[in-house]
Order: C-alpha cells, then structure tokens, then sequence
C-alpha cells in the first residue's frame, strides 16, 4: 500500500513539473548591438525591429547608378525578401505610408525623411538627391503583414565635392529658432537603458505665444528620429498623444546606451513641416 501511495505522489510531481515548465512562453532576443527589440511601450522602435521580425525578413539595396552623383538623380531600391530569399509581398500601413525611409549623413548633419513607393513584388522605389559627396546611412522602416516594425539599414557612398564636416556636440541649451517657431526640448530620464520622456514645447518665435494649432505630420502630432554619434544606433519614436496639437508634443523612448545622440524632431504647421535638431550626451 505504501508502495503505491509512493508511486501516485511521484507521478504528481513529475505532471506539476511539467506544467510548470511549459505553462508561459519561451522568448528570446538577439543582442547584437544594433537594437533588436520592438519599442512600441515606448511609441517607436529601434533598428532590427522585433527580434523575429528582424530575423524573417532582409532588405536588398540597389541603386540606379553604381556611383551616384552628389545633385544627381538616384534612384533608391528596397528589395524586402522572406529568409529563402523570396519576396514579401503585404505590408501593414505604418503612419499613412508602407515604408520610412531615413537619409543620414555620416556626420549627422544631413537629415532626410522620404517615402518610397511600394511596386510591387516586395519592391520600394524612390527618386532623390544627395546634396553633397560622401558616406551615408539609409535606415529603411517596414511593417509585414500582421508583423512589427522591422528596420534595415545600409551604408553608401555618393561621389562629389563633400560638405565641410560637422562635428556632432552636445548643445549647451535645449532652444532652437526653426521657421519662426522657437522649440524648447526638456527630457526626464536621461540615462542609458531607461524610460526617457522627451517633451517639445513650440511658440511663436517672436511673441513667445504658445502654439496649439499644429497639424497631423503623417497621422500624429510629429515624429522623431534619433541617432548614436556613429550611426548604429537608431531608434524613430512616435507620440504618446498623437492627437495633441501643441504647445507641447510628448514621447518616450529609451537611449540603448551611453555616448552622444542627435535627435530631430519633426512637426507641421499651417501647411508646412519644419525639422529642429538636438544634440545630447546621454550618461
């Protein structure tokens, strides 16, 4: 009897085992330095997207020319491929568009945010011009179908007299002047690897009067991009109230890690988008 009684109390640790074992899933992210988590708690994400996401898709670069011209026309192509090298063919729409596209510069200072369009066959295209000779970084945003937002990027080199370079520091005062508006950034949090809340507050430049008219940028109240000095890390960050007309414009995000960043907030006003950029050393 006491056998027995042994044996059913065996059974039932070896069953609670295994529900214990499989009752919560698994979950897994690479690390590999370029940013491979989804951050939409924080109402953007990083480059790499999800780490699955990141994982089943890859973008292929072509350009129109095999050495583009500064001020010429080039076109840009994106190929999006499954990992068997197949094309992906649906796509979420992400803020009114299937694919962001982000120009930088290797010294930061030129910044471009375009949209390609989709052809087809898991193909984007779009025309533009590099203003300058030199090296940049193309980050290209994407959504599959039913997926999260993934983002690849490529480095290229544009032929031409190059810009004199821009050193990126650190701004001794968070106010920019840009299209008579005057933009005061405040952020709480400052520190590598924890919720940072950045807050854009738009006046009137000249009156000082706090704006609150501002219109929908590509469905919210504005977007920002920000970068690492060296370009690896990228994170585009979207509103915590994208229905908010001003004065103020909220986000939240997390700096990877410690180093400069550059960041560039972008909004719409009667009509007009206007850019204004930050550059902040994060301990």
């Amino acid at each position: 009897m006491k056998r027995t009684i042994w044996i059913a109390l065996a059974l039932s640790l070896v069953l609670l085992a295994a529900c214990s074992k499989t009752g919560g899933k698994e979950t897994s992210a690479r690390t590999d330095g370029h940013g491979t988590e989804h951050g939409s708690e924080h109402g953007g994400h990083e480059e790499g997207g999800g780490a699955a996401a990141a994982d089943a898709t890859r973008a292929v670069w072509k350009l129109s020319a095999a050495k583009p011209q500064a001020g010429a026309v080039t076109t840009v192509s994106v190929q999006v491929e499954d990992k068997n090298g197949k094309p992906v063919e649906a796509f979420d729409i992400s803020h009114e568009k299937m694919m962001h596209l982000i120009v930088i510069s290797k010294d930061l200072s030129y910044f471009d945010h375009i949209h390609p369009e989709y052809k087809g066959n898991g193909r984007f295209d779009i025309d533009t011009r590099f203003p300058a000779g030199g090296e940049y970084k193309l980050y290209a945003d994407y959504v599959p179908k039913g997926g999260s937002t993934v983002t690849k990027s490529e480095w290229i080199r544009v032929e031409g007299n190059a810009a004199a370079s821009v050193p990126v520091t650190p701004d001794a005062n968070l106010v920019k002047a840009v299209d008579g508006k005057e933009v005061k950034l405040s952020i709480d949090g400052l520190a590598a690897g924890k919720d940072a809340s950045l807050t854009f507050h738009i006046a009137d430049e000249k009156t000082k009067q706090p704006i609150t008219d501002l219109q929908p940028y590509l469905g919210a109240v504005g977007h920002v991009v920000i970068v690492s000095g060296d370009a690896e890390q990228y994170l585009h960050v979207h509103p915590t109230e994208e229905k908010a007309k001003g004065p103020d414009a909220k986000f939240m995000t997390k700096f990877p890690n410690s180093g400069v960043y550059k960041i560039w907030g972008q909004f719409q006003h009667n009509g007009k988008t206007f850019i204004v950029p930050f550059v902040v050393k994060v301990p």
